[in-house]
């Protein structure tokens, strides 16, 4: 199975930052993340992942954010490892292609080829205020996402591979005819190109896409070659994937080419009782103002104290935000018959993602079940403490997995592509200049 580490401040849980075994002083020091980064090399997991949001909305008042920018703190990261992939979230309603293409390019050159992109395209009202616009609609941010991302992967392959000669005795450092324009006129960008970057040791970076809406879907079985994503259940888990892999067909993809990697957050204890403890001690530190306003968020419904001890009101199905989030949400609260003040509970370690709390056989046993029943091709793994978390994932987890024959014990290649399991794409103009076969 893979094995993708998501790296989130002090810890995934909203009350990481409280409890003793966090540092929330640390939230922007480099020398943390350089850490956890380490850690997880340790492991031999495929990659690191950082998220990124371009607001603060409000939310610091009783939660540790306010965080590094996810691709400049990727380039530290990479300098003090060898061989773990590193994913940064950028998104494509906020941004512009030539931009991204070259930060990419130069992340994938500094790190020899370990570079991923979590392509977003920012759902919060709070992030289109940043920039002076009003939040685009739903269906437009992704017709505006799948151009950015044609873009991109155009000014990636605008250098061949050998375009560079560098015949010292010619003074020919560059074949011309190997560098393309790429000359893109479309609805939402004019790029001439080429990049001005040279084509990077994996060709392009892992392409990588967490949204699980309709459009999230289409997008990510046409595009993305991994994807992050939040089930509660094995049958929900095996119905998205099934879902996603089906839609690859109609892209002329295959089974493999794209990854499914479900999120969990395990606390981890070396007996049942110890891992409860912690468990309880995480949820005795919920402040639920906190916990209001984020459901009110996902949900599009105003909550206060009053609604606590109450089920979860009616919920708009429709919404120009974050869609598979929210039928997520509101799914678990039905299907339990939670109050609110479960429901926050329930989302505070994970936001949606499941919470296992287990010894690590117990946690190797859920992953195996997921991995051995059609749900997922590996996981995210989501530690509700940092480093704590992650220390015993890799220390008592890890060992495990491997002891089953589920994991590598070191790492066979130096890519993020090869840990993956993924084909260095070609450039499609050297494709173009092929002669047809006889």
């Amino acid at each position: 199975m893979h094995l993708n580490a998501f790296l989130m401040g002090v810890g995934h849980h909203e009350a990481a930052w409280r409890h003793p075994r966090s540092a929330p002083a640390r939230l922007t020091d480099v020398r943390h993340y350089q850490e956890l980064a380490r850690i997880a090399e340790r492991g031999t997991l495929d990659s690191v992942f950082l998220a990124d949001g371009l607001a603060l909305a409000g939310k610091v008042r009783h939660n540790a954010l306010g965080g590094l920018e996810p691709l400049t703190l990727l380039t530290a990261l990479a300098t003090v490892t060898e061989r773990i992939g590193l994913i940064a979230t950028v998104s494509t309603t906020y941004n512009e292609p030539f931009h991204v293409a070259r930060t990419f390019a130069s992340l994938d050159h500094i790190s020899g080829g370990r570079a991923g992109w979590n392509i977003v395209t920012s759902a919060g009202e709070a992030e289109a205020a940043n920039f002076g616009v009003e939040r685009p609609a739903h269906a437009t941010r992704y017709a505006r996402a799948t151009e950015f991302l044609d873009v991109v992967t155009k000014l990636w392959d605008s250098w061949e591979d050998d375009a560079i000669v560098a015949d010292r005795a010619a003074g020919e450092y560059a074949d011309l005819a190997k560098i393309h324009p790429i000359d893109h006129t479309g609805e939402h960008f004019s790029v001439k190109g080429p990049l001005n970057t040279s084509r990077t040791p994996q060709g392009r970076p892992l392409l990588v896409q967490a949204g699980s809406s309709e459009d999230g879907k289409e997008f990510a079985a046409r595009h993305a070659e991994a994807a992050f994503t939040a089930q509660q259940t094995l049958q929900d888990g095996q119905e998205f994937y099934a879902d996603l892999k089906r839609r690859l067909a109609a892209y002329g993809r295959r089974h493999e080419d794209l990854l499914v990697l479900p999120g969990i957050s395990p606390i981890i204890g070396s007996t049942e009782e110890e891992a409860y403890a912690l468990e309880e001690e995480l949820e005795e530190l919920i402040i639920p103002a906190y916990g209001l306003a984020q459901l009110s968020y996902m949900t599009g419904v105003e909550l206060t104290d009053e609604h606590l001890d109450g089920p979860l009101p009616d919920v708009p199905v429709e919404t120009e935000g974050a869609q598979s989030r929210r039928r997520l949400v509101v799914e678990l609260a039905r299907r339990d018959g939670l109050t609110v003040r479960q429901l926050l509970s329930r989302l505070a370690g994970g936001r949606g993602h499941r919470v296992v709390a287990g010894t690590p056989e117990q946690i190797a046993d859920q992953l195996q079940e997921w991995f051995f029943n059609g749900a997922a091709d590996g996981f995210t793994i989501m530690p509700p403490l940092l480093p704590s978390g992650l220390e015993l994932f890799v220390d008592h987890v890890v060992p495990e997995l491997r002891a089953r024959g589920l994991f590598r014990h070191e790492y066979g290649s130096h890519t993020l592509r090869a840990h993956y399991g993924l084909p260095r794409p070609r450039s499609r103009y050297a494709a173009r200049r092929e002669p047809a076969a006889v």
